[in-house]
Formats: structure tokens, sequence, C-alpha cells
């Protein structure tokens, strides 16, 4: 050890006051080695912990970091994309689209569900992000059905499955007065009563209330910077329109159709 020499002359008060100033420095030093000591040792202590613990995920007792980072991994992955797929409309991969050769819809979801259940959002979130619904066509099978049938509008196809939005005043149903029933035009379900349509001044057929379970709403994102509540077919899950909260009373809801989407049956039929 280094040793040091300081020679001093001074009053004795002073040579008191350094002397003490001193000592208690040489034993902030001591303290300091000692500490410096102690965290080496417990460095050591941690790398040879450290060393056994990855000798026995090697012995096969033990994840390994790898799989350990990857099952961690696929669970935010999986998480991330079962929030979008309820909520977002995401752009599915075409390998992943059901072709007119595949079968049911519904099986094919269901087995994309169960043999990679860690990466993608379940069947029913893939249903809907796909617009199925329980009653479903594959995307060729829709455009025949809805193109072909003299009673359907010709914009059907592009609003039922492809969400498009007819010109305002474009409907014979925006001005439709009789009592009767407003149904799917994709699958004939039961949606609207006359009862509840009223004249919303905007263009588009308007009811202030649906039939009891006839439709799915769902977060609309479509414009960024003008969230909306879309309105469904709960049977299809063809693309009625959206819904607003400037409706009249008694529930506040304004449900703004396109025409094209919808059939009207009068009361007599």
């Amino acid at each position: 050890s280094t040793q040091i020499y300081i020679v001093l002359l001074m009053s004795s008060s002073s040579a008191t006051t350094f002397t003490t100033t001193t000592s208690a420095f040489i034993r902030s030093l001591s303290s300091r080695s000692n500490n410096t000591k102690k965290a080496r040792t417990i460095k050591r202590n941690v790398v040879r912990a450290q060393e056994q613990h990855d000798d026995v995920n090697e012995d096969g007792n033990e994840e390994t970091n790898e799989e350990t980072k990857k099952r961690s991994s696929s669970s935010r992955r999986s998480a991330l994309i079962n929030a979008s797929a309820a909520t977002l409309a995401m752009v599915i991969p075409s390998s992943f689209k059901t072709s007119s050769n595949s079968g049911s819809a519904f099986a094919a979801s269901s087995s994309l569900s169960s043999n990679n259940e860690n990466e993608f959002a379940d069947a029913k979130s893939m249903q809907m992000l796909r617009r199925e619904g329980e009653f479903s066509l594959t995307d060729e099978e829709w455009r025949e059905r809805l193109s072909n049938a003299a009673d359907t509008d010709p914009f059907a196809y592009q609003v039922l499955r492809k969400a498009a939005t007819e010109r305002p005043l474009s409907s014979p149903l925006y001005t439709e007065k009789r009592v009767g029933t407003y149904v799917c035009a994709g699958c004939e379900n039961p949606l609207f009563s006359s009862e509840t349509k009223y004249d919303s001044g905007t263009g588009w057929p308007s009811f202030y209330d649906h039939l009891p379970n006839a439709v799915t709403e769902v977060p609309d994102f479509s414009i960024m910077f003008l969230p909306r509540t879309e309105t469904r077919c709960k049977r299809c899950q063809g693309h009625l329109g959206h819904s607003f909260e400037d409706g009249p009373k008694p529930t506040g809801i304004r449900y703004c159709m396109n025409g094209a989407a919808l059939k009207f049956v009068p009361k007599d039929v």
C-alpha cells in the first residue's frame, strides 16, 4: 500500500483539525474500497448463477431463453391482431381468402384459427373481418346473386359487399311511405319496421330503431379523422350504412341506411 507522509508546521489547534479531517478521509477511502470489493463479489455470484442456469437449460429441464422470447413475442402479436380484428378494417392476404372451390367459409376460418391460434384472431373475429355471417357465400356467388335479381338495386353488390355508399336521394326507398318491413337485399333478413322510419333530411332512408337481434354494429375507422359506427345485417354481415347519435326520441339514434342494401316488403304481402 502507498503511504503518504505529510509534514506540516502549524499551530496545535490547526494540527488537530487537520488530523481529524485526514482520518475521516482515510476511513472514506477504506469504505469505498470495501464497497467495491462487495460489488465485485456480487457480480461474480450473479455471473456464476447465470452460467448454472444456462447449463440447466441445455439439459432440457427449463425453457431456453430463445423459447421464452418466442412465446412472449407470439403472445403480443396475438393480442394485437385480436384487438385489430375487433375494431379495424384490416386487409387479409389473398392466401387466407376463401375461394369458390374451398368449401364452407366457416370451416376455412375455423381451420385457420386452430392451426395458427398463436398468430391469428379466433374464428369469430376473422368471420366478422371478412363479413361472413350465418348466411355466407363466396364473392362470386354474392356478385351473381345481387346482380341478377330483378327486384334488387344495381348498386346492391357494391354497397352490401364492398361497403360503398350510394348517392343521396338516389333510392326510391327514401320517400317510401307505406306500412311494412325493410329487409336485407342480400339475405332477406328483416331489419327495420316502417314504424321507426322518419325523414332525416339527409337523402338516405333513416330509422330511429331496428328490429330485435337484426343488426350488428361495429367500429368503422375507414376515415381516420372521423370514427363512425357501421351497421351490418347480422345474418350475412352485409354493409347497410352507419348509425349516429343525433336521432329522435326514444332512442336518440339515427340509422342512416343505403336504400340499395334494403328491400321493402309491404304489410299486405
